[in-house]
């Protein structure tokens, strides 16, 4: 049951994410800096985060669960690198040659499997790096090279630091869930992620404070398209901190890479754009990837 369930939840989350990736991307034709519309996601997600989270434990009738200092050790380090991390995403989004950087954030996969095993001791199958493998060679496909395929070197750092931060952040979410046990895991998860975005929240704004004066009230004014990144971000947040809560992350991101997917499809029905044949093998290499990880890979 939890293994089906973990699906569910994490196609769900995937979806959310394409649709607040878009939103965000918006965000950089509206005078904001890359550290406002970072910024912009966790503003308006905290409160909800917190609310739910409240909700949920009065529902429960639980009182807040003890959080020890490893809980806020892993709950602290997720976050920072989920704040560089996106900062590195959104930055790339202003670069001339942003799909390369984009294609190596994919190398999260591989990194979060490796992260897995040395922080929190979880190995993955000989079927779930296959699965692994085969996704990233998809989604490398579906990544489409700029213009004359010139590589920059400074696009590519970007995009291996942001997937590496990425993967980092998912084994720390992961550790912070597993430090609320036995409670059910979607308490675990809501708890932690009203945590996370908190401190996030505070950390940007100390930030935004000091180094771009004035860019916190632009966030503000910004708020009629703000407010639905922070929405649909922190209703993926949720998808994903409940999928670690019950998967090992590396299971659960390797999934997520359906999201690449998501997002071609929405290309091709809505906005009534051709597939190449190029992002077809890529689209059956990564939904092979998911038939292996399903099937097998989460399993071994």
């Amino acid at each position: 049951m939890s293994g089906a369930l973990f699906v569910v939840i994490t196609f769900a989350a995937a979806a959310v994410q394409t649709l607040r990736f878009m939103l965000q991307k918006r965000l950089t034709g509206t005078g904001l800096s890359v550290g406002g519309a970072t910024f912009s996601r966790f503003l308006f997600g905290a409160p909800i985060a917190a609310t739910v989270a409240a909700l949920v434990l009065i529902a429960t009738a639980q009182g807040w669960p003890e959080t020890g200092a490893r809980f806020w050790g892993f709950a602290l380090a997720g976050g920072a690198a989920q704040v560089v991390a996106t900062f590195l995403t959104v930055a790339l989004f202003k670069l001339r040659n942003f799909a390369v950087g984009v294609a190596f954030t994919k190398t999260e996969t591989v990194q979060v499997a490796l992260f897995s095993l040395l922080i929190l001791g979880e190995g993955v199958s000989v079927l779930g790096w296959l699965g692994i493998g085969v996704g990233l060679a998809g989604v490398l496909a579906l990544s489409k090279s700029p213009a004359g395929g010139a590589m920059s070197p400074r696009a590519a750092l970007y995009g291996i630091a942001a997937g590496g931060l990425f993967g980092l952040s998912a084994i720390c979410y992961r550790g912070a869930t597993l430090e609320l046990m036995p409670l059910p895991f979607f308490t675990r998860a809501i708890v932690t992620l009203a945590c996370v975005t908190f401190a996030q929240s505070l950390g940007m704004a100390a930030y935004l404070r000091l180094r771009e004066p004035g860019e916190l009230g632009r966030v503000l004014r910004a708020w009629h398209k703000t407010v639905w990144v922070g929405i649909t971000g922190v209703a993926g947040s949720a998808g994903w901190f409940a999928a670690f809560a019950l998967q090992n992350a590396a299971y659960v991101r390797a999934l997520g890479q359906v999201e690449i997917v998501f997002t071609l499809l929405v290309s091709a029905l809505v906005f009534h754009e051709r597939l190449t044949r190029r992002e077809g093998v890529g689209i059956a290499l990564v939904v092979a990837s998911l038939l292996i990880i399903v099937l097998g890979g989460a399993r071994g």
